[in-house]
């Protein structure tokens, strides 16, 4: 293999389209922005979505990755340490989905009614 034989792989690189130059170019007319309306306009403003600062430091667990945390006390640091949720967490939930075997403390850790009564059937406890 030389560098000056590298090139990308076939259908990688595409042609750039050449918007709003007759139908027989396939993107005459309209050029793909609908009909009328501010989106249609040149230079029409478009507020993005909605997106939660608050749910990037929240995160739902479900029982079965309990499993995953080393030891029987799961807290929030244990968690995190075992990849269950991601590191920028503050507070987490325990969601009634899937099932627990084996008896665990949930310590700082949030749980749903169904979820507290799963663990407690498998030998567990919640402490605030």
């Amino acid at each position: 293999m030389r560098l000056n034989t590298l090139k990308p792989a076939p259908g990688a690189k595409r042609p750039r389209l050449r918007v709003g130059r007759g139908a027989s170019a396939g993107q005459g007319k309209t050029c793909g922005r609908g009909t009328k309306g501010q989106r249609a306009r040149k230079g029409g403003y478009h507020k993005v979505g909605f997106r939660s600062g608050l749910a990037r430091t929240r995160a739902e667990v479900r029982l079965g990755e309990l499993a995953k945390v080393e030891g029987g006390v799961v807290d929030l640091e244990a968690l995190k340490k075992a990849g269950v949720v991601p590191a920028t967490t503050e507070r987490a939930k325990v969601m009634l989905s899937g099932e627990i075997k084996k008896p665990v403390t949930l310590k700082g850790v949030a749980a749903t009614k169904g979820a507290r009564a799963a663990i407690e059937a498998a030998g567990g406890k919640i402490e605030a």
